[in-house]
């Protein structure tokens, strides 16, 4: 019993999941675009050992979209915790990471589902919901979480490519999910979207992300009024800076300052906000809640 115990403590430790929340300044380091969270250092944390499941999504089936790495990893893991099987959207080139998330899915003594393909094409979407379905008999909760961000010192500088694939990312393949979950989703069915801090205070390096982020909170607050009705409930999680793969394939070397500006002076850790993903998708906790942005700010008060 003391060599399971202690080998469990080891596989934490290798993964980056046991320790303090690692502080500014991170190590500097560089990854081409989308990013691997297993070639990070330090690992993001996102199994939340601290964290205690108690059945909230008992018997349910979940599709979170970019759930290969970072806030999708967390929330899959957790959401499993709870109950849940899980499905996970991923590019193909992200395999690594979302073969990794499934794993510990499974630990967590949940079915998982890898679903390999890019959000943008509204056909591959359609197709992940109905294979969710397929495998799972039923789809009770999507996660539109997938996302591509680029920074850029001025308008001049993003092309009409990076312009068109930042929206067919972050708000068409949020359309796109939806609209092909809505048929499945049953009376008390959730979905909750991933915003951004930079979608209400805005981005001079991020002009196209932050607004799509914008987009995101309006189609949020937008979706949830069209089905209330149908008992559908849709809420947004918005972080400020969080330790992902997201950031390290676009700040590069700048990632060492990544949420020095915040009041906690660090990034957030996944599994500090996947709780908030937990809350959404649970009747149990936010039953009379739609068309809420939820932000998570490390101590910043000033957000819309």
């Amino acid at each position: 019993m003391a060599k399971a115990g202690k080998a469990k403590k080891e596989s934490k430790a290798k993964t980056g999941q046991s320790g303090a929340k690692p502080k500014n300044p991170l190590p500097a380091q560089e990854q081409p675009r989308p990013g691997i969270e297993a070639e990070m250092t330090p690992r993001p944390q996102f199994l939340g050992p601290n964290y205690k499941g108690s059945g909230k999504l008992e018997g349910k089936a979940a599709l979170i979209t970019g759930g290969d790495s970072g806030i999708g990893k967390s929330v899959a893991v957790f959401y499993a915790r709870e109950g849940a099987d899980v499905a996970i959207v991923y590019l193909p080139e992200e395999e690594i990471d979302a073969k990794e998330t499934a794993k510990f899915i499974e630990k967590e003594g949940k079915r998982s589902l890898l679903i390999p393909g890019d959000v943008k094409d509204p056909k591959f979407c359609k197709s992940a919901i109905e294979k969710t379905v397929k495998e799972f008999g039923k789809l009770d909760i999507l996660v539109n979480n997938a996302a591509f961000q680029h920074h850029q010192d001025s308008i001049e500088d993003i092309s009409d490519e990076q312009f068109e694939k930042t929206f067919r990312t972050n708000i068409f393949g949020y359309f796109y999910m939806a609209k092909a979950a809505i048929k499945h989703l049953p009376k008390g069915g959730a979905i909750v979207n991933t915003g951004s801090i930079t979608g209400l205070e805005g981005s001079a390096e991020l002009l196209d992300y932050s607004a799509t982020k914008g987009a995101i909170h309006a189609f949020t607050k937008s979706l949830a009024q069209s089905l209330v009705e149908k008992e559908i409930r849709v809420n947004c999680v918005s972080p400020g800076p969080v330790w992902t793969p997201l950031n390290v394939a676009d700040k590069k070397k700048e990632v060492a300052k990544h949420g020095a500006d915040t009041p906690m002076k660090r990034p957030a850790q996944p599994e500090e906000v996947a709780p908030a993903f937990v809350f959404f998708a649970s009747n149990t906790d936010s039953s009379y809640i739609t068309g809420e942005v939820l932000t998570l700010l490390g101590g910043e008060t000033t957000a819309a």
